[in-house]
């Protein structure tokens, strides 16, 4: 058994409701756990504790953190003081903390707190769930990056996050062992000491100056700093990546189906380094179309247990600056080998559609594929193609695929699909890294024509996994709250249009419609995404929301997001042996 499988046999022993609290040596009895092992246990336990997923209640005994009035969970700070405490099982209701219950924690910490119990509810007023903080199991940050100032007794740094609401205090610049020189003014990153009673402000001490206030960059080196994101590889990833030949080699074809001579195309911001889908189809004689989406095959380089997946796996995802890109996987295969660069021979993995000409999906299948892409299109380039009148062979391929991605992107409306998408602001830096001007990038018919050939492979893949029973990772946008869509709805009337009852699909996408176009669309959209709940990748498929899907998953852009990686891999697995999986539920 896994140390991951024998984590979930724990918690679901807990769970029972037969379970009695047991110490710690009794449990292992009762999981009847061999000898050898029961040092191993000891030391999920004792993880499991640190993770408050259980916790040890009088006599050293083990239960789940509900029996106990206790829930664990990501303290998120307000400005003006108070939190929440937003709970692992996100069902449960976030947990309101007044100030004076946070003691010593910070904003973002990993926290265990107590339900107050005996709370009097006020009539007319949603009871609100409270509780208090009594233990930190993980801090978020060990270091905090600043501003230095200065008053008439001490030096202190102010933080870039204003949701950390306590200066730190520093000592002197300098004078300590542990001090780097710096000035006031300075934006300087502080390393945290423990911080035991909250009537003294935490301290810390200077490790980085990163400069001044307009110095170049700055704003942007500050991020990274603040959100500790890695800036370069490790020598090893490196050395991996360099391993690889520059070439897709003849071996590494053989057993694929050979797509070189089809027309295949790529559509992509024209900045863009890294090109994870491209595209292929035709209409078929007697009606409907032949769609290929071909996905970059990331999975063949990056192997699991290997340096690039712990790095991939670290990262988890491209961060994506106005200045820079911090790419999830070495250049030589993000913008290289698992990039489907025009005119070279690239390993893909396919999916196959025959679709009706209502546009109804009738088949669908899998493939290891090598293409070649013919044409590496921006998006404005093939917006141009799309509303010209052809006479080009890409220029006819694309309207006449534009046809069915325009009644796919119907019939999913009429299916329920909300539209949620607003143009892209992009913000334009100059060599100093100092913001020059701001782009407002429309989201026109060539950026809906991938959309719906996206949508359509991930659904097909989150179909199959389900089909088969293959342990995957899908993608679960769950319905909304109906109080929140009662606020968002009060919202909306205050710009004066009508809304009905929000909870009922048709009412929702009524009202998207009234406001589509208008000045205030960008502000109506934005808050209604925080109306909504938050989409997130779990190991049972329970719909999607927002696209109206019953089956959904993230498999298109595996070389920027590791969730799509592990998904290819569940893919491919199922192609070379039928039905077996290469990773269990509990590791998802």
């Amino acid at each position: 058994m896994q140390p991951s499988d024998l984590k979930q046999k724990i918690q679901q022993l807990l769970g029972d409701p037969k379970y009695r609290p047991s110490r710690a040596s009794e449990l292992i009895g009762k999981l009847k756990i061999p000898p050898e092992r029961r040092g191993e246990v000891k030391k999920i336990l004792s993880q499991l504790i640190n993770e408050g997923k259980i916790v040890q209640i009088k006599k050293d005994r083990l239960v789940l953190p509900a029996e106990a009035d206790l829930v664990s969970g990501r303290l998120q700070m307000n400005e003006r003081g108070f939190g929440f405490v937003i709970p692992d099982e996100p069902k449960a209701g976030d947990i309101y903390i007044s100030a004076e219950n946070i003691g010593v924690a910070m904003h973002g910490d990993l926290v265990v707190c107590r339900l107050n119990r005996g709370r009097r509810e006020k009539p007319g007023v949603a009871p609100r769930r409270d509780g208090r903080i009594i233990r930190i199991l993980k801090r978020a940050n060990t270091t905090i990056v600043g501003t230095l100032q200065k008053t008439n007794l001490f030096y202190h740094v102010i933080p870039d996050e204003p949701r950390i609401i306590q200066d730190i205090y520093v000592t002197p610049p300098g004078k300590g062992e542990k001090e780097v020189k710096a000035n006031v003014g300075d934006k300087v990153v502080v390393k945290l000491e423990p911080w035991e009673s909250r009537h003294v402000n935490p301290e810390g001490h200077i490790i980085e100056v990163l400069g001044r206030p307009n110095d170049p960059h700055i704003d942007i080196i500050s991020i990274i700093r603040k959100h500790h994101l890695p800036t370069s590889f490790p020598q090893e990833v490196l050395d991996e990546a360099a391993a690889f030949s520059p070439e897709v080699p003849a071996a590494d074809i053989a057993g694929r189906e050979d797509l070189r001579d089809q027309l295949v195309f790529t559509i992509d911001p024209e900045d863009a380094r890294d090109f994870d889908d491209a595209i292929s189809g035709d209409a078929r004689p007697g009606g409907g179309w032949r769609l290929g989406v071909h996905i970059a095959d990331v999975s063949h380089y990056v192997q699991p247990g290997t340096a690039l997946d712990r790095e991939a796996r670290l990262r988890g995802n491209s961060v994506y600056l106005p200045d820079r890109v911090l790419p999830m996987l070495p250049e030589k295969l993000s913008n290289g080998l698992c990039s489907l660069n025009p005119n070279v021979a690239r390993l893909t993995k396919s999916v196959f559609f025959e679709i009706d000409a209502q546009g109804n999906v009738e088949s669908f299948r899998f493939a290891e594929t090598v293409i070649h892409s013919r044409y590496r299109l921006s998006y404005p380039e093939a917006l141009r193609h799309l509303q010209g009148k052809g006479g080009s062979e890409i220029a006819e391929k694309l309207q006449e695929l534009w046809r069915l991605a325009s009644l796919l992107r119907r019939n999913r409306f009429a299916a329920g699909s909300l539209d949620l998408e607003f143009p892209e602001i992009k913000v334009i830096c100059d060599e100093q890294g100092r913001a020059v001007r701001i782009e407002k990038r429309e989201y026109d018919i060539s950026h809906q024509f991938i959309e719906e050939f996206m949508l359509l492979a991930n659904e097909a893949v989150a179909a199959s996994t389900q089909r088969d029973e293959l342990p995957s990772l899908y993608r679960v946008h769950e319905d909304p709250d109906p109080e929140k869509l009662n606020d968002y709805r009060d919202f909306v009337m205050t710009y004066g249009y009508k809304a009905g009852d929000l909870s009922q699909r048709r009412e929702l996408q009524s009202l998207i419609k009234q406001y589509q176009g208008s000045p205030e669309e960008y502000v109506l959209k934005l808050n209604l995404l925080k109306s909504l709940k938050r989409a997130a990748y779990e190991e049972h498929p329970k719909g999607h929301y927002g696209l109206a899907k019953e089956n959904y998953t993230h498999f298109t852009s595996p070389i920027r997001r590791y969730a799509d990686l592990v998904v290819h891999r569940v893919v491919a697995s199922n192609l070379r042996e039928k039905k077996r999986a290469p990773y269990s539920m509990a590791e998802l």
